[in-house]
């Protein structure tokens, strides 16, 4: 990938997802489902573009992955702009290291490898290991190169809590499904969704502010990242303030994917987990 000109692997990237979406079909079913329910106001055609397009931009995440790890490291840096760079100054001045909100959205990735270049700060990043062991080797030594540290989710808070304690940065990626026993439900796109509370707890004991940062591919295939004023830390660690910041960080993801709804990883089971009275209502006679 990264011996092919920057056209030629956008063009093949094009391809890939081309076959993802008209031939292999991935999670069809479900993305369109799932598309009628969040966005009931567009058509049949509208969500099949929509799905189309969520293939062609995961193709293009992975080709761009590549040719970084390929060594055109340089080439894709200066395709990225930033906005908001003085939120990431206004947060750390408060000394307690920031928490980055992050999501499966645009070219993540990308934006994790790249923060310390653009913002000069060190980073944490929370992530489970991939379950293909090459590409998990891969992309954990991507991440020590690029001066980024990768902290497994198993037991994950006090590695987290000591880079915070350091002023440091820690991406916390928070739309993700989590088991119903693990997680507190919140709305997303009008339906309850299991998210990690680890978030809003971490954020409460150390009294980090929360950072929403996004990635978004532009039309010309250059990458703006945008970072979003922070949100104070919440006031205690009671369950339903714990849920409520967890549901304002959350409601932050779903208004940048209802702007920009192609640039989100739809094929992920979201709501994959259902909250008891739903499963109790289920079975009743």
């Amino acid at each position: 990938m990264a011996a092919l000109p920057a056209g030629a692997a956008t063009a093949l990237a094009g391809g890939i997802g081309w076959i993802l979406a008209r031939v292999v079909r991935l999670r069809r079913t479900y993305v369109l489902a799932t598309l009628a329910r969040c966005f009931p106001e567009k058509t049949p055609a509208e969500r099949n573009a929509l799905y189309a397009e969520v293939c062609r931009q995961q193709s293009l995440n992975v080709v761009e992955l590549l040719r970084y790890a390929g060594g055109r490291e340089a080439e894709l840096a200066a395709r990225l702009e930033v906005s908001g760079k003085e939120h990431v100054e206004t947060a750390r001045a408060l000394g307690k290291g920031v928490l980055v909100s992050i999501a499966h959205f645009g070219n993540y990735a990308l934006l994790a490898l790249q923060v310390p270049r653009l913002f000069g700060y060190p980073l944490s990043v929370i992530a489970k290991p991939l379950r293909n062991a090459t590409l998990n080797e891969l992309w954990w030594e991507l991440q020590r190169k690029a001066g980024v540290n990768g902290i497994p989710a198993r037991n994950a808070y006090r590695a987290s809590v000591r880079a915070l304690k350091d002023n440091g940065l820690v991406g916390f990626m928070l739309d993700q499904n989590r088991p119903a026993g693990m997680g507190v439900f919140v709305d997303f796109f009008g339906r309850p969704a299991s998210t990690t509370p680890g978030l809003a707890v971490m954020s409460a004991h150390t009294g980090a502010p929360v950072l929403p940062a996004f990635i978004r591919r532009l039309p010309d295939g250059t990458h703006r990242v945008e970072v979003l004023p922070h949100l104070p830390p919440p006031a205690d660690r009671r369950p339903e303030t714990v849920q409520a910041f967890t549901a304002a960080c959350t409601k932050t993801i779903e208004d940048e994917i209802r702007r920009h709804p192609d640039q989100w990883l739809w094929w992920h089971k979201r709501w994959k987990s259902r909250p008891p009275e739903e499963k109790a209502a289920a079975v009743a006679p």
